[in-house]
């Protein structure tokens, strides 16, 4: 049986790290003035003093900030929002109808959604053993070689950040679309048409709106977030009862479950299908969102874990039985892809349930995709802040900062929402650049998971915790950095055929610039004053017999991994 590390061992691990960053603090270019947070001596924490949840957050060398309010309900109806399911299949239903019909949308949704679960699996195991903010990117810390934590955690880091800020933005982008779509559905799609600048403006005030509402202290976001969970799952069911009692001209089982229509203009027809993928990627992504709340979380370690693995596998069932109603529902494939506003669901909803019904679940549509951005700025906000409090961002002083009143990271929250509108504004001039931009988040973030999946396959450094996949960890893992690689070849590859300037997927061209940027940072600044996760904490185990005995009988593993702590 392999043997956990002692609290020395870890003391060696922590001292060479920051050797390491006194060398490279000795060059000139690190004796510059810099925008990093001011170098403070770690906080002595008494073990006896802390919960389970605190204490094991000191001795992976962090103090307790946020307050805990986040529970079972809330959890899991955090981590289904991020998906926004309903909505997600709804806006990117268009990729696998128009790549193969009715059947590429309900085979591809099946196997992708397989693929996508066994990333949520892989990232619920990794979670549950380092529940903090930092999420997927401080797990680096532990599962990388120490000599390579900073270079393997600063591009993780990278990848994760850049990938949820253009998550987001597509996130708000398809709020100010739904909900325009609605405004044009009410002309019966014969009036209103949305402009670039319409869409653009709608946009900016849904993410003023979510800025806002993210400013809020963790007890108001979290009973706003518990109420989703009821309300995503009734549109849900309600929608698809809907639509099979009302629909009069329903595909028959064989049109829908073996008819390949293919709209691309790709060949061969089996290539075509392949790009059903994308739908089930692009809804089943930022699963480790739920890590970056763990700090707000009561029991982390478990509720974290399990909310991703329960709301994943929610999503990947219940996006596949609503993708097999949208289906059988969606009449002839030349009708609906003609949409005006470029979303064959809307039309979907609008034939078979009339306008009035068709508003209403459109309305919806929006509503839910609210609720995912709100999700995706408060997950945003909360990584910006602890890659902070490692010093890993320009200005981390300023954004590690938490307001009196609030106790939330509110100057990160802002930051984050301004980046998401900024690059929205790319709308204005090219819809083109900016779906770039959205087709860069599934990449961004699934490489970001995949990169300390691999270390922990490749380095035998993992300690589990108590979410953990036992035998079949191994295969979900190999199987899970597999499909990242084969999708991601789908993902960088156009939709459409012939292509031109205007349907070129230029997301191979973005890939290159964030890999050029974090490469590129790191050289220029970055190897200068970033070591990798910091100890913060420093964590006394002197506590009684009786108080040490009586913790021991609780089952705790906590003992096992005293990685920075003081005996």
């Amino acid at each position: 049986m392999e043997q956990n590390p002692s609290a020395d061992q870890g003391f060696e691990v922590t001292r060479g790290l920051d050797d390491k960053a006194t060398r490279r603090r000795q060059s000139a270019f690190a004796r510059r003035k810099s925008s990093a947070v001011v170098e403070e001596t770690a906080a002595i924490v008494e073990a006896h003093t802390l919960n389970d949840a605190d204490r094991r957050l000191a001795e992976m060398g962090y103090t307790q900030v946020y307050k805990r309010e986040f529970s079972w309900l809330s959890t899991f109806s955090f981590a289904l929002s991020v998906s926004g399911l309903f909505a997600s299949v709804s806006t990117t239903f268009i990729y696998p109808y128009e790549a193969g019909g009715a059947s590429s949308a309900v085979w591809c949704w099946l196997i992708s959604g397989f693929g996508c679960y066994c990333i949520a699996l892989s990232v619920a195991e990794l979670v549950s053993a380092y529940p903090t903010s930092g999420g997927l990117y401080f797990t680096c810390k532990y599962l990388a070689p120490a000599d390579w934590v900073p270079e393997i955690s600063w591009l993780c880091g990278w990848l994760n950040l850049l990938g949820q800020i253009a998550g987001a933005a597509s996130t708000e982008y398809g709020c100010a679309q739904l909900l325009l779509a609605a405004v044009s559905m009410a002309g019966d799609f014969n009036g209103y048409v949305p402009t670039d600048r319409q869409t653009v403006g709608v946009m900016a005030a849904f993410t003023m709106l979510h800025g806002a509402l993210n400013s809020l202290n963790t007890a108001a976001l979290e009973k706003m977030t518990k109420t989703y969970v009821i309300f995503h799952i009734a549109v849900l069911f309600s929608c698809c009862v809907a639509l099979l009692a009302m629909c009069d001209y329903k595909h028959t089982s064989s049109y829908t479950w073996t008819t390949v229509v293919n709209n691309s203009g790709w060949s061969p027809t089996g290539w075509s299908f392949l790009f059903g993928f994308l739908s089930a990627s692009w809804t089943m992504t930022d699963y480790d969102a739920t890590a970056h709340i763990a700090e707000e979380i009561k029991n982390p370690e478990i509720k974290a874990p399990w909310s991703i693995a329960l709301a994943l596998g929610f999503t990947w069932i219940g996006g596949w039985l609503f993708t097999i109603v949208l289906a059988y529902c969606s009449g002839d494939p030349t009708h609906t892809l003609k949409n005006v506003v470029d979303q064959p669901v809307a039309q979907i909803f609008y034939d078979v349930i009339g306008r009035n019904g068709g508003i209403f679940f459109t309305v919806a549509a929006c509503f839910v995709l609210n609720f995912t951005a709100m999700t995706a700025i408060q997950a945003g906000a909360r990584t910006i802040w602890a890659y902070s409090r490692d010093e890993m961002l320009p200005l981390s002083r300023v954004w590690y900062k938490i307001n009196k009143k609030t106790d939330t990271p509110v100057y990160a929250v802002w930051l984050f929402a301004i980046s998401c509108m900024l690059i929205n504004l790319i709308g204005l001039g090219s819809y083109i650049a900016i779906s770039a931009i959205f087709n860069l988040t599934a990449i961004a973030l699934d490489w970001s998971y995949c990169i300390p999946i691999i270390c922990k396959m490749l380095y035998g450094k993992f300690e589990r915790g108590p979410f953990h996949l036992g035998w079949a960890s191994l295969p979900i893992n190999i199987w899970a950095v597999c499909w990242t690689t084969f999708v991601t070849i789908i993902y960088v590859m156009p939709t459409i055929r012939p292509v031109t300037a205007q349907n070129m997927n230029y997301v191979v061209v973005l890939m290159a610039a964030v890999a050029i940027f974090a490469i590129g940072y790191w050289y220029a600044a970055g190897r200068y004053y970033y070591i990798g996760p910091r100890v913060k904490t420093q964590l006394i185990m002197g506590v009684t017999g009786e108080e040490e005995k009586a913790h021991s009988s609780g089952g705790s593993s906590d003992e096992k991994r005293d990685l920075g702590a003081v005996p």
